[in-house]
């Protein structure tokens, strides 16, 4: 793992490196940038990365110093320091075109999908994708006699209830009248009076006794409610206030 070095090292090291450059002769310090990018440019492909970003650093802050050391042997003049800025534009070109060519193998980022217009996005849909619920209507049968359970056996309509085969009874104050199941058996509706219906749930052995709503139908083995004839019927999860498959939230002791 490579460590890295603090800030101010980097700043104490590149400090002394343009004030080196700027204290010695222009003609010496201008073979030493030529040889360092000389050497960054020749051997790019067998120097470690962190040697040529050391070397490409040392370009770019040794200029400076070497810029400072030219205006000075010309006299500090106006002369001197337009020389002097005229040598920071050729080298500063010549620097990046350098970098340039040795950063011409990086791979670049794939250019991202472009953006979609304006019609594109008023036109995209909002929301879930809609469907059509088409309700298959319950199949009612009078509580009298023995009827047959989908799930195996027979269901006996007796006063006040039905009893199934294997001993359970469903029960109403006004007694059953009629009765349904839902098309694959889970569920089970029984109505008697005018106290709405009773709706067990024989799969998770629950019971909900929903007044004043009647039977619109199943979809996906759920059953629909609706208060009254013409109105929308609801799912049991918006009867009931919570999913039909979670159990019911406590009540609340005051």
């Amino acid at each position: 793992m490579t460590r890295r070095r603090p800030a101010w090292m980097f700043a104490g090291c590149t400090a002394l490196w343009v004030v080196l450059l700027a204290l010695l002769p222009w003609w010496l310090g201008l073979p030493i940038l030529l040889a360092l990018a000389a050497a960054v440019l020749l051997l790019q492909h067998r120097l470690a990365t962190a040697h040529a970003a050391l070397i490409r650093s040392a370009l770019r802050w040794g200029l400076p110093g070497w810029l400072f050391a030219l205006q000075r042997i010309l006299g500090g003049d106006a002369f001197a320091w337009g020389a002097a800025l005229l040598g920071a534009l050729v080298g500063y070109t010549l620097l990046a075109g350098l970098e340039a060519w040795l950063d011409r193998d990086l791979r670049r980022a794939p250019a991202g999908p472009p953006a979609a217009e304006w019609p594109e996005l008023a036109h995209a849909p909002i929301g879930p994708p809609a469907e059509i619920i088409e309700l298959s209507p319950p199949q009612w049968h009078e509580a009298r006699g023995e009827l047959p359970d989908p799930l195996g056996g027979a269901v006996h309509g007796e006063p006040g209830g039905c009893r199934f085969d294997d001993g359970t009874r469903v029960e109403m104050r006004d007694g059953v009248t009629r009765i349904a199941f839902s098309p694959a058996g889970r569920w089970f509706v029984a109505c008697g009076g005018k106290r709405g219906v009773l709706l067990w749930d024989r799969q998770r052995d629950r019971r909900h006794r929903l007044r004043g709503w009647q039977l619109c139908g199943w979809y996906r083995e759920q059953p629909w409610f609706s208060r009254r004839e013409g109105t929308m019927p609801l799912a049991l999860a918006a009867v009931l206030g919570h999913d039909a498959d979670e159990p019911p939230d406590p009540p609340h002791n005051p």
